[in-house]
């Protein structure tokens, strides 16, 4: 499945959760300056658990929004968008294989300050795979609901630039049979917040 769509999906939630009215203030309005975005896109290596297993690369983006108009302390919890697509370094055994998700969810901030900031998050969304079926040549894609736990951390480079290290686990439910396929990774990349880290 192309994740092409998902650049649009994420804008139409990002103008749907902008227009949210906000709760009555609980902190004054200078700790709000700036908009609470996150964009950041990086390349992942994952554990791919299809067959004999093996490796592969893809590329990643997310987006996350920082739930500021809920009470209590909103800006830990985010909600986040994510879509990756493993297209690299297939092994020869597989030359079609490729696996995309599309996934959304929640992160929560566990620890941060200025220059360190280290989350857990859970998302969920759908998973698409390609692979090579010399059983059944015609059945060589399918789509399967996904979950994934995971966590990570965010060390700031420079002003609102941030470097992200990502750990995910996947359960993709009853993948060919009742077994969960349960590919695994990380992803190296980089985030831009758009509010700066003093207001976090």
């Amino acid at each position: 499945m192309p994740l092409y769509p998902f650049p649009k999906l994420i804008l139409a939630i990002v103008l749907v959760i902008a227009t949210i009215p906000a709760f009555p203030q609980a902190a004054p309005a200078a700790t709000r300056a700036g908009l609470p975005l996150t964009l950041g896109a990086g390349v992942s290596d994952y554990n791919f658990d299809f067959g004999s297993g093996g490796r592969m690369v893809g590329v990643s983006a997310w987006a996350d929004w920082d739930l500021f108009v809920l009470p209590g302390k909103p800006r830990d919890l985010s909600i986040q968008i994510e879509g990756n697509a493993l297209d690299f370094g297939r092994p020869a055994r597989l030359p079609v294989m490729r696996q995309d998700t599309g996934l959304v969810g929640v992160k929560y901030r566990l620890m941060h300050d200025r220059n360190v900031l280290l989350y857990a998050k859970y998302v969920g969304g759908v998973g698409s795979i390609d692979f090579t079926n010399d059983t059944n040549p015609r059945y060589t894609h399918d789509d399967f609901v996904v979950l994934a736990p995971g966590g990570g951390v965010e060390i700031r480079e420079w002003r609102q630039l941030w470097v992200r290290i990502d750990y995910e686990y996947q359960f993709w439910h009853h993948t060919f049979g009742p077994h969960d396929m349960t590919p695994q990774g990380f992803t190296l990349g980089a985030s831009y917040h758009f509010r700066p880290a003093s207001t976090h």
